[in-house]
């Protein structure tokens, strides 16, 4: 849909910016906003006052706030940053501020919040900028990609400056026109929003069925007129008559895991060392991101060096239950002591196996196995995972049919994910068009709705 453009434009004295409509008014944003403001108010409040409390994690791309969080004065005067209702926050380290984290801060207990250090923080004069308006500054691919410019630091501690800010030029109408762009930019984002949450929903759904189908195959097999039989599994169920139900530990020559003591002997050089973090969610080791360690040439060193074939299990910490194939290897690597090591015999086919793990049927069995206060798997709990074992020639089939759908589904989730990127930029590009007045969405809002 194209917009109107305004009759007549000016010319702003500013390079990015070029023309603006006649009668907007072009002014950094220091003449028409307070920056940080001073804690001074909140020491007015008492110390035991119990006010808004804003980690970064409390603050969304989107815009919204969690405000599950609360302090008393006292534990905020020092070293956070300070709000009150009314105020717009942004981000200012990276990736925060490239992602959007930024609000409109608002339902604060008492009216009044602290939070993170990593907030720049403006305060609208009224009769100049209105709230949400500057929230739509904020949100804008211009403010978004001048402030990338100007950040400073390093590597992940690259932060935008408040003087950016606080020197960002920005071009104002009224405050009733304000209203009047608002209004059509919540407007049109929601339309734009609600597509976003179609193609977000219909990827969740899409993998939701891929999982589905991946757990049927591995458990019931390919051919639905196959005559069945109790797994002796009560969450497995039925299973193909001509299959075996068995264990890891009987398929498998041995489980092991790496020796501790190993993340004292990082280096930039020596063998690769495959920790939690290096699976993937897609049933692979992104060894390209591991860290290295000097291995002793001892027996034990040796024993949880990886083989292609090799299926690792993570047995602690926040990925727990995850599994990965290593099908081939590009160099010499090894296990961490928080990885289960399984080395199937050469009859089983180790993809399946797997699969079978990262299934329905492994998943639970891992999830009953941590019941009550445990936390993380032992190597007997890994062992004893049940496995329905199909002949080598079926295992082979199933692989190649959940090969073929992984695939499929990745294309499906791939113009999913790209139709979302471009109406994420879609939804940006109004936003600056809106807010630095190249086009004119005044005849567009109805005076019910900017009331």
């Amino acid at each position: 849909m194209s917009f109107p453009r305004y009759p007549a434009y000016k010319p702003s004295g500013v390079e990015w910016l070029g023309e603006v409509p006649e009668h907007w008014e072009v002014l950094r944003l220091k003449f028409a906003v307070t920056l940080n403001p001073s804690k001074q108010e909140a020491k007015e409040l008492g110390d035991q006052k119990v006010v808004s409390f804003l980690p970064m994690e409390a603050i969304g791309e989107d815009g919204s706030l969690r405000l599950e969080h609360e302090k008393t004065v006292t534990e905020c005067l020092s070293g956070y940053t300070y709000f009150r209702d009314g105020d717009v926050c942004v981000a200012k380290i990276t990736p925060c501020f490239e992602n959007g984290k930024g609000a409109i801060l608002r339902k604060l207990k008492g009216g009044i919040g602290f939070g993170t250090t990593e907030l720049i923080v403006a305060r609208p004069e009224k009769e100049k900028i209105a709230s949400k308006f500057l929230d739509y500054v904020f949100r804008s691919q211009t403010f978004r990609r001048l402030g990338e410019s100007e950040m400073y630091g390093a590597g992940g501690q690259k932060r935008v400056p408040d003087s950016f800010v606080r020197d960002f030029t920005a071009i104002l109408p009224s405050i009733e026109e304000q209203s009047q762009i608002t209004t059509f930019l919540d407007r049109e984002t929601a339309k734009i929003d609600a597509l976003i949450a179609e193609q977000q929903r219909l990827i969740e759904l899409l993998q939701e069925k891929r999982q589905a189908v991946i757990s049927h195959a591995v458990t019931k097999g390919l051919n639905p007129d196959a005559p069945m039989k109790d797994s002796g599994v009560e969450w497995l169920g039925e299973v193909p008559e001509h299959w075996e139900v068995t264990r890891v530990k009987a398929i498998s020559s041995f489980t092991t895991s790496g020796p501790r003591g190993w993340s004292e002997q990082i280096s930039e050089e020596g063998a690769i060392f495959v920790q939690s973090g290096d699976l993937n969610d897609s049933l692979g080791v992104d060894f390209g991101g591991c860290k290295r360690v000097r291995i002793s040439q001892d027996a034990e060193s040796l024993r949880t060096r990886l083989q292609s074939g090799d299926i690792v299990t993570c047995i602690t910490g926040a990925k727990t239950g995850n599994v990965a194939v290593c099908e081939s290897l590009p160099e010499e690597a090894y296990v961490n002591q928080h990885l289960c090591l399984i080395r199937p015999y050469k009859h089983v086919n180790p993809c399946f196996v797997g699969l079978l793990l990262k299934s329905h049927c492994g998943q639970t069995h891992f999830a009953l196995a941590q019941y009550g206060l445990k936390q993380g798997l032992s190597l007997e709990n890994v062992r004893e995972a049940p496995l329905p074992l199909p002949p080598a020639n079926e295992q082979t089939e199933i692989v190649s049919y959940v090969n073929e759908l992984q695939s499929l589904v990745d294309v499906l989730v791939s113009d999913s994910l790209k139709s979302v990127d471009i109406l994420k930029e879609r939804r940006s590009a109004l936003i600056s068009a809106a807010v630095t007045g190249q086009i004119d969405v005044r005849g567009l809002v109805s005076e019910a709705e900017a009331a």
